[in-house]
């Protein structure tokens, strides 16, 4: 069971992850797709963090994923020159389907008026 100050630590730690990723992907993905950092989720103590991101076009988030994926050492080294976090989480890149999902209620929403 976790106490207070655990989850607030976890919160900041994946506050701070979540701002470093952001960072790192403008340093070095490509121009092929736009990856943006949405959010991220630390998950029971901070041990394992997962960093939510979105693709446009949505027809490369396979290729995002896959340099995100490939990147994970590099990132967790960025991370270690950085950030004061011991130990260092794991970390996990995801598509954050929530935020696919806002869009297209938005372009529902928006759609032609009658």
């Amino acid at each position: 069971m976790t106490d207070g100050r655990e989850t607030k630590r976890a919160e900041r730690t994946s506050e701070l992850i979540a701002h470093e990723a952001a960072r790192f992907i403008k340093e070095n993905a490509g121009t092929e797709s736009l990856i943006t950092v949405t959010r991220s989720a630390a998950l029971g103590t901070g041990m394992r963090v997962i960093v939510y991101v979105s693709v446009f076009p949505e027809d490369r988030e396979a290729g995002a994923l896959a340099f995100l994926a490939r990147g994970r050492e590099a990132f967790s080294d960025h991370l270690k020159a950085h950030v004061r976090v011991r130990p260092l989480p794991r970390i996990t890149f995801e598509i954050d389907h929530g935020e696919k999902h806002r869009r297209r209620l938005d372009e529902i929403k928006e759609g032609p008026i009658t």
